[in-house]
């Protein structure tokens, strides 16, 4: 696959996980609780690409069992961990601090790309990670404004969630030496359904099923920001760098604070602004050019 292609993938699959927020929220006020949207996320988007992948190629969905440690570091140790430390970090926290906390991510991708994958620590990457801390400091609001305290658990909660949320890029980068970016996809959110379904308490809101108003916000969910997401971004995956990848994941603050503003009319100042371009140059900075004759072999080692 052409670079420049993957990168838009990742671009577009983490644009779609940006606008997350709208469903989500909504859910949150017909009833739900944050357990209870990450099992409807994993549920529906299982639901989605099972249908997707009995319809394209049926293939896909034949796996050996020994290499279920794939789809359960993808799916458990990553989808649900990610999500369960990140909504209570929420709760212990704030917004603003889980996130900034969350997308200390991309520096764990690159530390373990590294020792895994022997990926090179550029001075590109160092640039644009700072840049991208840095950016979505400014983004989400918690830099310059330094008034908001943290507990210890908080800090716990919030690198935990950068770090399961890191694991992806890392466990589906081996799952893809031997499987379709779909049949990723697809596993993940099967054994994340799995795992998080008993610990839910979904059975207890079923009449919520029944409120009309709740599928437009599941099918955004499963579908959209969960389904396309997960398969753009783990498609990208195949041909650029994990570390790579995951700082260019980082539009996705900026997606989700452009989308506050237009949706929820939420204002954005100066710092909001500066993060936003500081997000984007880190994006641009990442790109390495592909097209000088003697480099093609140095992507062999990147290419699974």
């Amino acid at each position: 696959m052409d670079k420049k292609l993957a990168y838009m993938y990742i671009v577009i699959g983490a644009s779609f996980w940006g606008i997350i927020g709208i469903f989500v929220t909504y859910l949150y006020e017909l009833g739900f609780t944050p357990i209870q949207v990450v099992t409807i996320r994993s549920l529906s988007a299982s639901f989605f690409l099972v249908l997707y992948v009995i319809f394209k190629n049926r293939n896909l969905l034949k796996i050996q069992v020994s290499d279920s440690k794939y789809f359960i570091g993808t799916g458990i140790f990553s989808i649900v961990l990610f999500n369960w430390c990140f909504f209570h970090a929420i709760q212990e926290t704030s917004i603003s601090i889980a996130a900034i906390l969350l997308y200390t991510a991309p520096a764990f991708v690159t530390i373990f790309s590294r020792i895994l994958f022997k990926e090179s620590l550029t001075p590109r990457k160092v640039s644009a990670l700072i840049i991208t801390f840095v950016g979505c400091s400014f983004v989400i609001g918690i830099f310059p404004n330094t008034n908001e305290s943290i507990s210890l658990y908080g800090l716990i909660l919030g690198l935990g969630s950068g770090l399961f949320y890191a694991l992806y890029s890392i466990f589906g980068k081996f799952a893809l030496r031997k499987y379709d970016s779909l049949t990723v996809t697809v596993y993940t959110f099967v054994f994340a359904a799995i795992a998080v379904t008993p610990f839910s308490g979904i059975w207890s809101v079923l009449p919520l099923f029944l409120n009309i108003e709740v599928w437009p916000y599941i099918l955004g969910l499963g579908f959209l920001s969960t389904m396309l997401a997960f398969m753009l971004y783990t498609k990208g995956l195949h041909t650029v760098e994990s570390s790579r990848a995951s700082i260019i994941a980082t539009v996705e603050p900026v997606i989700a604070s452009l989308l506050s503003f237009l949706v929820f009319h939420e204002k954005l100042n100066f710092w909001h602004y500066l993060g936003i371009i500081m997000v984007i140059v880190a994006v641009i900075i990442i790109q390495e050019s592909t097209k000088k004759p003697g480099k093609k072999k140095m992507f062999s080692n990147e290419t699974f």
